[in-house]
C-alpha cells in the first residue's frame, strides 16, 4: 500500500538530510519532490503547500551531526503532513450515533459518489461497523436508477441479517429513504443508511434529484465514496460533490490496491472534510477508521 509514495518521502529525507539547509540548496531538492508528489497523484497545489512549508521550517536550522539532522528533517515533514491531513472539521461517528440514540432518534447517513467506487459495499462495510458497535441498522435502496442495484443491497442485507426498504426502478429515490427513515423510527432501529445512484458530477439533473433526496432526508451527515486508484479525479470529485451536494465526510475505496497514495493526502486538504474510513479488502470487516497519525507513520517508516 502507498509503496511509491513512502519511497519519495524516504528519498527526500536523504536528499535533504545530505544538504545544507539553505535556500539554494533546499529548493531545487524541494521541486524536484513537488514532481515527485503529483507523479504520486497528490493534487498540486497540495504538492505545493507541502514543500513550501517543509521550506520554510527547514531553511537555515543549523544541525551539526548527520543523525540529528534527519531526526529535524523527519520531525518537520511529520508536522506538515499532519497540518496537511487534520482538518479543523471533526467527526466520530459513533460519538453522533450515541447522541442520537440517546434521544431515540435514528442516525441517518446519505451515501453520495459516481458509479464504480464500491459506494454500495462500503455501505454494507459501514453497517457491519455499526452492528459489531452493538447498533440496530436499517438500509434504504434509495438507488431507483442503476439496474441490479437493489438486488446488490439486498444481497448485502441478507447476508449481515438487516432489513431493506426498497422501491421499484425508476421511482422516487427521495420516498424510499424518508420511508426508511420513518421505520426506524416506528421500529426503534439505532441507524438508517441511505445508498443514492452513482452519479458524475457533471450530470446536473441526477444532481439535482440527489439535491432532493438530501432535502427530503435531512440526513446528519453526507458522505462521499471515493476510488483512491482514480488519482487527481478524486480530488474533482470531491469539489464538485461539496460544491453541489455539500458533503460531511469522505470514504476512500480499494486503499489496498494503491501503490502511490497521493488522494488520501489530496482530497482533505482540497475540502477540508475528514475521511472517515478506508476500504482495504473484500470482506465486510475489510473497513478501518482513518486515523491521520497512522496514515503519516506509516508513510513515513
Amino acid at each position: 500500500m502507498f509503496e511509491k509514495l513512502k519511497s519519495g518521502f524516504k528519498g527526500l529525507v536523504t536528499k535533504v538530510t545530505t544538504t545544507e539547509l539553505k535556500a539554494e540548496n533546499l529548493h531545487p531538492v524541494l521541486a524536484d519532490f513537488k514532481m515527485t508528489l503529483a507523479e504520486n497523484d497528490v493534487a498540486y497545489p497540495v504538492a505545493e503547500h507541502i514543500c513550501d512549508e517543509l521550506e520554510k521550517r527547514l531553511m537555515g536550522v543549523q544541525v551539526k551531526r548527520l543523525e540529528d539532522r534527519k531526526k529535524v528533517v523527519d520531525e518537520n515533514l511529520r508536522k506538515v503532513l499532519l497540518e496537511v491531513m487534520i482538518t479543523k472539521q471533526d467527526v466520530n461517528l459513533l460519538e453522533c450515533a450515541g447522541e442520537k440514540r440517546k434521544r431515540k432518534e435514528p442516525f441517518v447517513l446519505l451515501f453520495v459518489g459516481i458509479n464504480g467506487t464500491g459506494k454500495t459495499t462500503t455501505i454494507a462495510k459501514v453497517a457491519q461497523f455499526f452492528k459489531d458497535k452493538g447498533y440496530s441498522v436499517v438500509l434504504a435502496a434509495s438507488d431507483t436508477y442503476r439496474a441490479g442495484s437493489i438486488e446488490q443491497l439486498e444481497e448485502h442485507a441478507k447476508r449481515l441479517g438487516l432489513r431493506i426498504i426498497k422501491g421499484v426502478y425508476g421511482g422516487d429515490a427521495a420516498s424510499v429513504g424518508y420511508d426508511a427513515i420513518g421505520h426506524a423510527r416506528a421500529h426503534g432501529i439505532n441507524v438508517v443508511l441511505i445508498d443514492t445512484a452513482g452519479r458524475m458530477q457533471t450530470n446536473q439533473n441526477l444532481m439535482n434529484e440527489l439535491q432532493k433526496v438530501k432535502r427530503v432526508v435531512c440526513p446528519d451527515l453526507t458522505i462521499l465514496t471515493v476510488d483512491s486508484l482514480i488519482g487527481n479525479d478524486a480530488v474533482t470529485q470531491s469539489e464538485e460533490f461539496d460544491k453541489c451536494i455539500g458533503i460531511d465526510a469522505t470514504i476512500l475505496t480499494k486503499v489496498d490496491a494503491d501503490v502511490k497514495g497521493g488522494s488520501s493526502l489530496s482530497v482533505t486538504y482540497v475540502t477540508q472534510k475528514p475521511i472517515l474510513f478506508i476500504g482495504t479488502g473484500q470482506t465486510y470487516k475489510d473497513l478501518e477508521l482513518f486515523n491521520p497519525e497512522k496514515f503519516v507513520n506509516m508513510i513515513l517508516r
